[in-house]
């Protein structure tokens, strides 16, 4: 028992794992832009068939919950929930900053440094958090404008691994301080949300299907759209 499709749409990238008795056995990603909508689909599709599993055969559904892209995050919450009513299947949560961490986690040397994830946002504004080691969380999560203070009492005290696509816009401003240390290649998987789920299963934690709704963190503004002929 545990077997757990697992999906990650709250960034540019789309991304689906299969995972059974706590080992993953199918993780496929598409970097297709704004592509979320049609292609989770085969994603998933081809992720099972990889897996050697049905979508009857699935024990849970796991979907990464935010914060994130809001588009993103309806996609990859509405298919999961319509996959949880349709099969009769519970649903798994995860926080999406915390499914971050635990990947700096399994990727870097981190057994005394504290985990920086962060996810773009707008301008230089990230979604963060900060976590221990043991991915406790010490600063909750946060819509959170980087300055060159930024972190400061943190890092004065120790080492702190930022990664995440938000991550990258933050390192000039923060690469020069001794004790920070960026994943520059690292990004978001559904690999990384299959151990948590797992655990969530395993321990019975699951979500009600009919009132639960994305962590979007902050309301969603649309862009104005542009006016012909004006500049």
């Amino acid at each position: 028992m545990g077997s757990v499709l697992c999906l990650e749409t709250s960034s540019k990238v789309c991304s689906v794992a299969v995972g059974n008795d706590g080992l993953i056995l199918s993780c496929l990603e598409s970097e297709i832009t704004n592509a979320h909508s049609s292609q989770l689909s085969e994603l998933i599709e081809k992720a099972l068939h990889e897996a050697g599993l049905k979508l009857k055969e699935l024990d849970a559904i796991a979907v990464s919950m935010g914060p994130g892209s809001y588009t993103g995050l309806r996609i990859g919450v509405a298919t999961a929930k319509g996959f949880c009513y349709s099969l009769d299947k519970p649903l798994i949560a995860i926080p999406t900053l915390k499914s971050l961490a635990f990947g700096i986690h399994s990727c870097a040397d981190t057994e005394t440094a504290f985990l920086c994830p962060m996810l773009d946002a707008r301008r230089m504004e990230v979604y963060t958090a900060v976590y221990d080691s043991n991915l406790n969380e010490i600063r909750p999560v946060s819509a959170e404008i980087i300055t060159t203070d930024s972190f400061m009492a943190l890092l004065d005290t120790g080492t702190m691994i930022f990664g995440g696509e938000g991550a990258l816009k933050c390192k000039p401003l923060l690469g020069h301080h001794k004790h920070s240390v960026f994943l520059d290649d690292f990004r978001l998987s559904a690999r990384f949300l299959y151990p948590l789920a797992f655990e969530k299963f395993r321990l019975g934690q699951f979500e009600d299907l009919a009132y639960f709704e994305p962590y979007y963190l902050k309301d969603f503004v649309a862009g104005k759209p542009r006016v012909k002929g004006l500049k």
